[in-house]
């Protein structure tokens, strides 16, 4: 190219690439925004009691049971759900150094030795004299190229910003993961706990059982009662007896539960369950505002990335309507001797520019900008539906505390009166003022009410760790 072809390529270029500036790019949709996403100020069923922050979530969960603090080690050392969700992130963190690799030039290097055989006919038989041909040739190169997509309208750029924003979509999905372990954990080792409670009050219903049947053959053998009390008696007592021998299988079920969530045998696991616990646990609820407590739920910070993610790929898509501006070159050494390899007449080497661009593409672009438009619409509304599920959890979780807080008062109560009521049936009784299945149903009633206060207290301790789980939980969330 001459002077003058330099010159109007010098004009052309500015004005090829203004002209692209000039095209229009889609308008971000504002109502896609997770800013529009209102969230109450306060949350309606959280009961009125005294309220904790965020750091105080920790408390709901049984951290005072050692069995849990072994177990939940033993979960997020060897989870297999754990080293999936790792191994996401791992794939997602690649995608993004290649997508920021392709921002960076493409150099290589080769290096070859080709020998030929030529037909020195094929170059004609009216050669001027003194002129012949080689019919073989050796030929001897090495070269180093370079191809770089300069990325003028931000294509790239776009691409590599989509996959960085899915490693933190990967990250709080592997967060939401660790969490939902760590509450499966608590779960089961509050279900043992509970049966735990259970076994103590059958065993004490047993005991009192055998009492009522020796207190029974004593009235029987002094004539004052019926052998019927006796067999009724000992009825009870078997009943007491059947119920506790069915707890084995509730307790053979947690046990392979924990198994599965440990990635450990039966005998670790029920090593760390035969270790007393502290107690029940209870705490202060955390009733911040929920746009303050439930945006940091990973499941809500996942759909948000994948929202920005969703949005990103569109920029992507636009900017495939522009020019693509690609610089090339390749510096090399070339000889048909090898031991002018390194001499000055071996080097060759060659530089380029080339602009390519859609000139006619009869709507592929445009169909792909809308299909990626309609990924975001979905990926809003998914994040939509995220944030009020967060909310739905949260709501669900409080209410139930609330409910079963004042169930186990209410049993606490009613404790009270049936043992009065089961006392006074005892002493009217051993006066023959009252037979014995009065005894026996005042008896059941206290049993009843034993069991199912064991059985709300587990209720209670399972809904402050779903209420846990709803507020995002606590602490570190990585994996």
């Amino acid at each position: 190219m001459n002077r003058r072809g330099h010159c109007y390529l010098l004009i052309a270029l500015p004005l090829l690439l203004a002209g692209c500036a000039s095209m229009q790019m889609p308008d971000a949709d504002p109502a896609l925004d997770p800013v529009s996403v209102a969230l109450p100020t306060t949350f309606t069923l959280a009961p009125d009691v005294a309220q904790a922050d965020r750091s105080d979530l920790e408390n709901l969960l049984p951290v005072n049971d050692p069995a849990f603090q072994e177990l939940r080690a033993l979960a997020l050392a060897n989870g297999p759900t754990l080293a999936a969700a790792q191994a996401r992130i791992d794939s997602a963190r690649a995608r993004a150094a290649g997508a920021g690799a392709n921002r960076k030039p493409n150099i290589g290097a080769d290096a070859g030795v080709t020998g030929s055989r030529t037909n020195p006919d094929s170059f004609g038989t009216d050669l001027p004299a003194g002129i012949s041909i080689d019919r073989y040739r050796t030929s001897f190169g090495a070269n180093i190229t370079a191809n770089w997509d300069l990325d003028v309208f931000g294509g790239l750029r776009a691409a590599e910003r989509a996959a960085r924003i899915r490693i933190d979509a990967a990250t709080a999905d592997a967060a939401g993961i660790r969490l939902e372990l760590i509450s499966a954990i608590a779960a089961n080792v509050t279900d043992w706990r509970t049966l735990d409670a259970r076994e103590t009050v059958l065993r004490s219903d047993l005991g009192e059982a055998r009492d009522l049947v020796a207190l029974a053959q004593q009235r029987v053998r002094a004539g004052l009662a019926p052998g019927f009390d006796t067999v009724q008696a000992e009825s009870l007592a078997a009943e007491a007896q059947g119920r506790m021998d069915a707890l084995s299988a509730e307790r053979a079920r947690i046990t392979g539960a924990l198994v599965s969530l440990t990635a450990s045998d039966a005998a670790t696991v029920m090593a760390s369950l035969a270790r007393e616990s502290d107690g029940d646990f209870d705490t202060a609820l955390p009733a911040n505002a929920p746009a303050d407590m439930l945006r940091a739920r990973p499941d809500v910070a996942a759909a948000e990335a994948r929202l920005a993610a969703a949005d990103a790929d569109i920029a992507e898509a636009a900017r495939k309507r522009f020019p693509k501006l690609t610089l090339s070159g390749a510096l090399g050494l070339l000889t048909f001797a090898l031991g002018d390899i390194f001499s000055a007449d071996s080097i060759v080497g060659n530089l380029g520019a080339a602009v390519a661009g859609p000139l006619l593409d009869f709507g592929r672009i445009d169909a792909e900008i809308d299909e990626r438009q309609a990924v975001v619409r979905q990926a809003f509304a998914d994040y939509r539906g995220t944030v009020f599920g967060a909310l739905g959890d949260a709501e669900a979780a409080y209410g139930q505390v609330r409910g079963v807080r004042d169930e186990l008062l209410a049993f606490d109560r009613q404790i009270a009166l049936e043992k009065d009521a089961e006392y006074l049936a005892s002493i009217r009784y051993r006066n023959g003022l009252a037979d014995f299945s009065t005894v026996l149903n005042a008896r059941r009633r206290l049993n009843a009410v034993r069991a199912g206060r064991a059985l709300a207290a587990g209720r209670y301790e399972r809904a402050q760790i779903a209420l846990w789980l709803a507020l995002g939980g606590s602490g570190t969330q990585g994996v």
